[in-house]
């Protein structure tokens, strides 16, 4: 799938949400290097989650793929670790997926033994420097191509303090977590300004509990990590709340979808796409772990992106078509991502005939009554820009291109699947 063509028709019906990326992959890792077997359920096979499976391989641990259920394209993983990383591989390809890499770079680091680290797109320039300053401390050797992948490291962690800065990416501060257990003493994370993405950082903790792992933390200043020894365990995903947030707007601004499989008492940080959306006037109801989106007017807000960056795009379709003037800030780090999220949203939302202009760290958007479409548009190879144009291109008054829908593979690879489902009207498109 090269583009895809989006005819007016707006979205309804019922759908499951597919499960969580952010989960999968420290699920994946913690069975790893565990000493036994771990069964992971309900897995969404993404592109990212590949990589994450290549990374957790080359790192010694087996894993079976078992695809039990395609009519819902879930799959369950059985991850075989030995309670020990050791190099089955030199070379890890993390692919596109930040995740990933910041992940298990830390990790194949307790190892002693060289890695290279390769990628793919936008990942090979995204920043590491708070890495490249750790290594400098504790001795790590390292080389780079001028700051970027591929990346060679040869050298030990070893026990101790680590300091970090709060505001780069809580990926950072997640993989010393995951890796600082395995050391041979006790270590701690000391953040010198505020974490922004701290429930990122709690998906990580609870997925670590659920693998035998408890980590002592100070508010979300100070962390403390003593040896400890991962467990096997057997998980089930949970709802993705940043994938079911563009089915939450698309409800919105259709005829309203109920949403499937989304846990109220979740740790993703996107849960609060609900609130957000709320403040902005949706009729949203929760009943356990269901969602029902009511076709809905909205009004303009202020929304801090620090904690919820993933969610920007589709939030910013919401507010395309909102009365008032919204204004999304503190979202700096979405530059830097599969592409750069605010230049890319409001290039895009733009040509469909949106009013958005981009800020230093965010965007100002002047919401309209209806979107003109009958033009291409591009999503940058970013999997959360092409669902973005595709929600988008539902309330437009003239049919819309999408070119580089493929990018949904890293993520969601059904997208266009539940798509349909939920009535939309597309045409795929094979451009050579």
């Amino acid at each position: 799938m090269n583009s895809l063509k989006v005819l007016p028709g707006k979205l309804n019906g019922i759908i499951h949400a597919p499960t969580s990326k952010s989960q999968t992959h420290r699920a994946i890792l913690c069975a790893a290097m565990a000493d036994g077997q771990s069964i992971i359920d309900k897995v969404v096979l993404s592109h990212d989650i590949l990589a994450t499976i290549g990374a957790a391989e080359a790192l010694g641990a087996e894993i079976d793929i078992l695809n039990y259920n395609k009519s819902e394209a879930l799959t369950k993983l059985v991850v075989k670790g030995k309670g020990r990383l050791e190099r089955k591989r030199k070379t890890i390809d993390c692919i596109e997926s930040g995740s990933t890499l910041r992940f298990s770079l830390p990790m194949a680091l307790t190892t002693g033994q060289a890695f290279e680290f390769t990628g793919r797109g936008k990942l090979p320039n995204r920043p590491m420097g708070a890495y490249y300053k750790i290594f400098r401390e504790k001795g790590i050797i390292y080389e780079t191509d001028n700051g970027s992948l591929p990346l060679l490291v040869k050298g030990r962690l070893s026990n101790g303090m680590y300091k970090l800065e709060g505001n780069v990416s809580s990926q950072y501060i997640s993989g010393l977590l995951l890796a600082l257990p395995l050391l041979e003493g006790p270590s701690e994370i000391v953040l010198e300004s505020p974490l922004e993405s701290e429930k990122y950082v709690d998906i990580t903790l609870n997925v670590q509990k659920s693998f035998g792992v408890k980590i002592e933390r100070q508010a979300y200043e100070r962390f403390f990590i003593e040896k400890q020894n991962y467990k096997p365990a057997n998980m089930v995903m949970e709802g993705d709340y940043s994938q079911a947030a563009f089915w939450i707007v698309g409800g919105l601004l259709g005829q309203g979808i109920e949403i499937g499989g989304l846990r109220k008492d979740s740790d993703q940080g996107d849960k609060i796409v609900i609130e957000l959306l709320k403040k902005m006037g949706a009729r949203i109801n929760e009943s356990g772990n269901n969602l029902k989106v009511e076709k809905s007017s909205m009004k303009s807000t202020v929304i801090d992106a620090s904690p919820c960056p993933d969610i920007v795009p589709v939030m910013a379709v919401a507010a395309a078509l909102a009365e008032g003037t919204t204004r999304i800030i503190k979202a700096g780090r979405l530059r830097f991502k599969e592409s750069d999220r605010l230049r890319a949203t409001a290039l895009e939302l733009n040509k469909l005939g949106a009013r958005v202009m981009e800020t230093e760290d965010g965007l100002i958007i002047e919401g309209l009554a209806s979107l003109a479409g009958g033009v291409r548009v591009w999503s940058h190879n970013d999997h959360r820009i092409a669902m973005a144009m595709a929600v988008a291109s539902t309330v437009c008054e003239k049919p819309v291109i999408i070119e580089g829908m493929e990018a949904i593979k890293k993520s969601y690879p059904d997208f266009t699947k539940d798509f349909k489902k939920l009535g939309g009207k597309i045409h795929e498109l094979n451009m050579g």
